[in-house]
């Protein structure tokens, strides 16, 4: 038998398990799910039109009048119980997101594993007053999302997730709110729309468009033959000048104890955190040109995450106050401090061997290629993964190799053309300078 007491003092030692309140999506979510039914015939339409045309044409007014009435009214409640079976709720160690009308699927998100959390608004969405909360995830391929809350909920949740992925207590996190953001750059619409119509890829589009159409027109006469030619080369001319320009909108670096702010958008609006603890790689871009203004382009690298562009165009000085934000204590080697391949490397490469060359510091290893358009990559020392040396049969023979530098983002960084000793002297430093760099860095936590 229990001693009188035992099973009640047993029962008070057991912790309590926190109430999870569940919460759905805001209210307009059905109104945009509605149209997934539509949008599959729709597709099926234009997948075969000439069998949809005469299929239209076999139809009546009355029948068509029976399937919209069918069909309108199966797609709001569709779009009405994919919203009712959605909820998410966030708990002391994870996110938890449940979605599926017939089948359930359940995310299991934990905290301490979000890389980013951002907050973007589509065009309609903005008018609406709504907003999508997207979670990049260390190891998932693909974002889970919350689509649509209000745009007053997505920021506290995202402020909310970002203080729990920084280490807040549960009951102090929803208090945090959001942290204030300092300017660091803004990109002027005339400097960027300047910036793309120097851009090589641009006017490479047109070129071709240009030079390939006549060709085809005097060649078939037939117009279907140039549209079908024309306009996918027009549409990369609009996607590498028009569509950058409207997706780079007044683009705008903050900062912030959770990261770098980049808000950026002119139809749809878009709101990044990049936790400068994470970033594996940053790429300084110099396009031809570019050099004549001293404008740069930074990249980045972010495991796990879609982030890609830091700053899309800037002058040289302000870019690298950027990066030295992103990479404390890290200066971007310059250009005459970089050391350039031995001139036997022109045999390999005659006249591009002059666009490599490498710089170590005590915080990065640097390399550069691209004669014309200029590549910088910066890569941490705690961030390298592995490091490979490849030599070839023709780089044998000039007593050549290359050192590849693997970063978490699945990324390399390679340093072209080196001579062989230094470039097994560059593998055994490199590899004792990941090790030590791992040993003494900073853990990767927001706020921190």
């Amino acid at each position: 038998m229990t001693a009188p007491g035992v099973d009640d003092g047993v029962r008070g030692a057991l912790p309590e398990r926190a109430v999870v309140t569940e919460r759905r999506l805001h209210p307009v979510t059905p109104f945009r799910r509605a149209w997934a039914p539509v949008a599959v015939i729709v597709g099926w339409a234009a997948h075969d039109p000439n069998q949809t045309q005469e299929q239209l044409t076999r139809l009546t007014t009355t029948t068509l009048l029976i399937a919209l009435a069918v069909i309108v009214p199966s797609a709001a409640l569709y779009g009405f119980l994919s919203w009712w079976f959605t909820h998410f709720a966030v708990t002391d160690a994870e996110m938890r997101i449940r979605t599926g009308l017939l089948f359930r699927r359940t995310a299991h998100i934990r905290l301490e594993r979000i890389q980013a959390v951002d907050v973007t608004q589509p065009l309609l969405a903005r008018i609406a007053g709504v907003a999508k909360l997207r979670l990049d995830v260390v190891g998932a391929d693909k974002k889970d999302e919350l689509a649509f809350l209000g745009e007053a909920e997505a920021r506290a949740l995202r402020a909310e997730l970002l203080a729990r992925a920084a280490g807040f207590a549960p009951e102090t996190a929803h208090e945090v709110g959001e942290a204030p953001a300092r300017e660091l750059v803004r990109v002027p619409a005339r400097e960027l729309a300047i910036a793309l119509l120097l851009t090589g890829a641009t006017w490479g589009a047109l070129a071709a468009a240009l030079v390939v159409l006549p060709v085809l027109w005097l060649a078939t006469h037939s117009v279907w033959t140039v549209l079908a030619t024309g306009v996918p080369l027009l549409g990369a001319a609009g996607a590498s000048s028009v569509g950058r320009f409207v997706g780079e909108y007044d683009w705008t670096v903050g900062e912030s104890p959770d990261g770098l702010r980049i808000d950026h958008g002119l139809l749809d609006r878009t709101h990044e955190t990049v936790p400068p603890g994470r970033v594996q790689t940053v790429r300084i871009v110099e396009p031809l040109l570019w050099r004549r203004r001293g404008w740069v382009r930074v990249e980045l690298d972010v495991a796990g995450s879609a982030n890609s562009v830091l700053v899309p165009v800037a002058p040289r000085a302000a870019a690298e106050a950027v990066v030295a934000r992103v990479l404390p204590g890290v200066a971007v080697p310059t250009t005459g401090a970089l050391s350039r391949p031995p001139r036997r490397a022109g045999r390999c490469f005659p006249l591009w061997w002059r666009g490599y060359g490498i710089a170590v510091t005590d915080a990065v290893f640097a390399a550069r290629h691209g004669l014309l358009r200029r590549n910088l990559a910066l890569v941490p020392h705690a961030k390298v993964q592995s490091v490979r040396l490849a030599q070839g049969p023709w780089q044998r023979l000039w007593r050549l190799a290359d050192v590849h530098v693997d970063t978490g983002a699945d990324r390399t960084v390679t340093a072209r053309l080196r001579d062989v000793q230094e470039a097994e002297d560059l593998l055994r430093g490199q590899a004792e300078r990941s090790r030590t760099g791992r040993r003494d860095a900073r853990p990767d936590r927001w706020m921190a």
